[in-house]
Order: C-alpha cells, then structure tokens, then sequence
C-alpha cells in the first residue's frame, strides 16, 4: 500500500483520518465530532477533496484531506443525507459532478461548484408510492448512489426499501426496479475497468449485472448469511468482489455489539473469509492491493492477499459505519 494512502472512517458521530503508513495509531486525526456524519465520497480528480453527508446537517467538504471542514454553503441545509458519490467519468471531462440522496428518497447533482439541483424524474418513477424503510415505515430514503465510471450520464440509485433505479440520460428520465436486482437496496458498485460489470449488495442477497446494469442476476450460493450490506470490488479482477453479510438487520445494525461474516465470490460462489472476531464488517474497500474492512466494534483490519490472511492496524474508534480510500 502507498505510503500516502488515507482512509476516511465515519463512526456516526465523527470522521477519522487515518494514514496507513504504518503509524496509524498515532497520527489518526478525527473531526466533525456530533456531527451525525453517515456517508463519504473521494473526489477521483483529487483526494485531497473529500465529502460528507450527515444524518440531519447536509454535506460538509474538505479540500485538505480532511484537515479542516465546511458546510455546503450550496443548498441542502439540514437535509437527511444519507449517501453521496463523485462521478469518476466526468473527471476525464474536467467537469466535478457529485450526487446527493436524501430522506424521503431524493436525488440532487451538483455541478462545477454551483448550487445543488434536484433529479425530480426520481419522483415519477411507477413503484415510488410502494417504497418503504422499515424501521420508519412512513419514510425512505437513497440507500446508495453509484456513477458509471464508463459512461458518465449512467447512474444506479438504490432505494432502501424500494429497488434499483437506473438512469441513462444523466437523471433526466429513470426506469424502475431493474429485472433480476434486489429490492432492499444497500451498496451498488461499477468495476472500474470491466465496462458494463454492476455489483449490488443488498438486505435479499446479492446480485450482478454484466449488461451494464440492465439485467440482474441473483448470486447467494455458498453463503449462509443472506443479509448483504457492503461491497467491495477487486480493480483488477472483475470476477473477484466482496459482500459483508449477517443473519438480519437486528444482528448487523447493533452498534459496536454487531455480529457478521464477509465473503469472497470465487468460482460460482461465496466462501467464507476468516476474520479477528465476530464483529460486523461494515465498511469495504479495496485500494493499493489490500481489502480494506471497518468493523462495526471500532477496529480498522487490511489484507493484502484477497482476504487469505488479516492484520490489526492499530487502529480503534467508535463504531464505523462508512469508509473511503484515499491515494
């Protein structure tokens, strides 16, 4: 791994910084302490630039690599935002493109700097009057949010509880849950050089999509903990990703007492990665050649042979919920 990699941990109520390098423990950095911080997002043109979404204060931006940050000054306000993505295909454009969901289910873009717009076509979409989360069922809310790094107008939205939703035309137009794909929807992915390829992780299982993202397939073989909730995906080897997963909701949304597995697809199915403990692996990244996991109890664990064998960084903070890689 690169001496200079970074990864950003979200606990719910700060942001660490944390430098791999080998000293982890000792130069890790936190802020935006109570700020209710949920999702976060690396600008692909520059890491330096990262961001933020919170539980009920809108989008915060760092542009030192999470040194010093600021509230959107943008719109959203206090907006629910609970999750956000930079779109890797306009980076070759030179043209910055970040997506926002909300709670209820909203989807807004941010172009070049200037205000947050809405994607209002996500409100006509035939199944919305159905979409429901469960633990607060009168609401739902834009689980995940994932741009094509191929393509830059195509755009997956996952609705938690509602489906996939897929756009080709840059969220001018949507079309409705996607044949084959699960409906409680919690981590969609692109492989970054295998065009087309679609990963999803969700509370029914698994899928993939090798059309990009038209068709789905379900893959649960080999997997004997069905509720899916993160993803990761192998840069080099599109055959090779990553899904955490726990028996239900009650085991894996429990705090630093959350319990799970993680699995690795290979070969038609999923086997079953031996991890330090039985805590929940609730954040996935793969960077520099190491499979990134954030625990739910706080540990930040790497693996630089596909998951064979794990090492402690050192590394302890509140329960994380969210990480992104940094180089």
């Amino acid at each position: 791994m690169s001496e200079r990699a970074l990864i950003h941990a979200v606990t719910g109520e700060s942001v660490a910084r944390i430098p791999l390098d080998g000293s982890e423990s000792d130069r890790m950095e936190t802020a935006l302490d109570g700020s209710g911080a949920v999702c976060i997002a690396v600008d692909p043109r520059d890491p330096r630039r990262v961001y933020v979404g919170t539980f009920d204060d809108g989008v915060y931006a760092t542009d030192d690599g999470g040194r010093t940050w600021r509230a959107s000054e943008s719109g959203l306000g206090d907006s629910r935002v609970l999750s956000i993505a930079v779109s890797p295909s306009h980076e070759r454009s030179g043209t910055s493109v970040i997506y926002a969901g909300t709670e209820p289910s909203r989807l807004f873009v941010l172009r070049d700097g200037g205000a947050w717009s809405e994607l209002e076509a996500l409100q006509d979409i035939p199944s919305r009057d159905q979409w429901s989360f469960p633990p607060r069922p009168w609401t739902h809310h834009v689980r995940w949010i994932a741009p094509d790094p191929h393509r830059a107008e195509r755009l997956l939205v996952g609705i938690e509880l509602g489906g996939l939703m897929y756009t080709d035309d840059g969220g001018a137009s949507f079309t409705d849950h996607r044949p084959g794909a699960k409906r409680d929807a919690h981590n969609i992915a692109w492989h970054p050089t295998a065009e087309g390829r679609a990963y999803q992780a969700a509370g029914d299982g698994a899928a993939w999509s090798r059309d990009g993202g038209q068709i789905w397939e379900g893959v649960d073989s080999g997997r004997d903990l069905r509720y899916c909730w993160a993803l990761a995906v192998d840069p080099e080897d599109p055959e090779c990703w990553y899904v955490s997963a726990a028996s239900g909701p009650g085991a894996a949304h429990s705090g630093q007492d959350a319990r799970g597995g993680l699995y690795r697809w290979e070969g038609g199915g999923w086997r079953r990665l031996e991890l330090p403990g039985d805590s929940m692996p609730y954040a996935l990244a793969v960077t520099d050649g190491d499979v990134i996991s954030g625990m739910a109890d706080g540990r930040l664990l790497r693996s630089g042979d596909q998951g064979a064998s794990w090492e402690e960084t050192g590394v302890r903070v509140g329960s994380i919920t969210a990480i992104a890689a940094a180089s």
